[in-house]
């Protein structure tokens, strides 16, 4: 067969120069009929039939254009509307409601200005070329705010997916929204002055200097999102303490220079992205992912208070709850270790091991806390005591409680509290306070 036999495959995309040269020739043809016509009016003066030719084709193509506006437009988006209404898909949901429709619609009466116009006015090339300008800076702010209006809505959209709500994707966003407004202002720039975009872009490598100051925030803040992201550092919604920038609240929002929290006195913090890689802080994503919230708070006993456990105390402890078995277990201990004493040593209660009422004490929070309702028994719970710091001896308690909402827990903390300063005296022991005012008043009347 023979090449020239071959069929050739139509174009899929339409020749655009071919469509405006064809444009062209028409509103050409068009205007030239619409100048015969007023010449042949005779109430028209000679010296301002093509003024008026002029003026009756600029009046017509704004009227076409803001048929397109303000009729199709309108339209178009209820159709469009209700196709979406009628599909089982929800993407489509999230581009009819950030606009992407609707800015694509005002690309119309754009379009069409930018395509009538020099055909048109080829009698008056300053005004066609004018016109064909500024609907050309139309169509292109048109064409950013479409662009912006898709990233929105493929953020909502990925937001819901498990793999998005571990990303800030708003990082990404934004800089995929300023390298689209950048781009669109070398082009705006290029259609301004009538030049090809690719020689001013050559030209940025003189001016590379001060965009890296004018930007040093966006830069360092993008640097900081990705690895914010990529490591899960810090996600929208987690709980953000940060001292140096008086931040203790919600995240709101991860922007591309600022993080925004909310403290929990309502007010806003506004902390630079990339602070957050340069500074520490704590994320208290960990506690509102785990199984409980941490409980460590210590009570000071009295020194003077502490002391060996006598038999009417033991007996009084054997009918406390929770710790019957504990006394019972210990007392064997002891027997067994202290019947290795000699009987003449034995009257002497230094000798040989004996109970005492802050051991009994520790042991019976202990027991408390292991029979607590609202207490998690699977994470970690110690009683222990800690080191003397001549205000007392502390017993701190460490556990977790198993709700981890701030009211609830700190009701739950409370009560826990009050409990035991209220039942240390039946152990004989004195919770240890600063002197006050009182105390001193006693001293003196003595």
């Amino acid at each position: 067969m023979a090449a020239e036999d071959i069929p050739t495959s139509a174009p899929l995309l339409p020749d655009i120069p071919i469509i405006a040269e064809q444009w062209d020739a028409k509103t050409s043809y068009l205007a030239g009929k619409l100048m015969t016509w007023v010449e042949n009016y005779e109430w028209v003066p000679d010296r301002l039939n093509h003024t008026v030719a002029i003026l009756i084709l600029l009046v017509g193509l704004f009227a076409a254009a803001s048929f397109l506006y303000f009729i199709c437009r309108p339209l178009i988006l209820i159709v469009v509307t209700r196709i979406v209404e009628k599909t089982d898909f929800k993407w489509d949901n999230e581009l009819l409601g950030r606009g992407v429709f609707r800015w694509l619609t005002h690309v119309l009466p754009g379009v069409l200005i930018y395509l009538a116009a020099p055909g048109l006015f080829s009698s008056v090339p300053w005004l066609g070329n004018f016109l064909r300008i500024t609907s050309s800076i139309y169509i292109l702010i048109t064409g950013y705010f479409v662009l912006d209006s898709i990233l929105n809505a493929l953020q909502s959209i990925f937001s819901r997916t498990t793999a998005g709500k571990k990303l800030n994707l708003a990082t990404f966003t934004q800089v995929a929204k300023l390298l689209a407004a950048l781009v669109c202002f070398i082009l705006g720039i290029a259609i301004l002055i009538g030049q090809s975009p690719l020689s001013l872009l050559g030209g940025l490598g003189v001016f590379a200097s001060i965009l890296m100051l004018v930007f040093k925030d966006v830069i360092l803040g993008f640097v900081a999102g990705i690895q914010l992201a990529s490591n899960r550092m810090l996600s929208q919604g987690d709980w953000l303490e940060m001292p140096s920038y008086n931040a203790d609240g919600d995240v709101l929002e991860i922007g591309l220079t600022t993080v925004k929290v909310q403290n929990w006195d309502k007010t806003i913090t506004t902390v630079p992205t990339y602070a957050l890689i340069s500074s520490s802080f704590k994320n208290w994503r960990g506690m509102s992912e785990s199984g409980g919230r941490r409980i460590k708070r210590k009570l000071l006993v009295d020194t003077n208070s502490i002391r060996l456990c006598s038999e009417e105390m033991l007996d009084r402890f054997q009918e406390i709850e929770h710790i019957t078995e504990y006394l019972n277990a210990k007392k064997k201990e002891v027997e067994k270790v202290n019947s290795r004493i000699d009987e003449s040593h034995r009257e002497n209660r230094v000798n040989g091991r004996s109970l005492t009422n802050i051991g009994t004490f520790r042991a019976y929070i202990e027991a408390y806390l292991r029979h607590h309702p609202d207490i998690n028994q699977e994470m970690t719970l110690l009683v222990r005591q800690l080191a003397p710091e001549g205000r007392g001896i502390p017993i701190e308690i460490y556990c977790f409680s198993s709700n981890k909402d701030w009211a609830a827990y700190e009701s739950i903390q409370a009560d826990i509290f009050d409990h035991l300063l209220a039942v240390a005296p039946e152990f004989d022991l004195r919770i240890f306070q600063e002197p006050t005012g009182l105390d001193f008043q006693g001293i003196v009347s003595e």
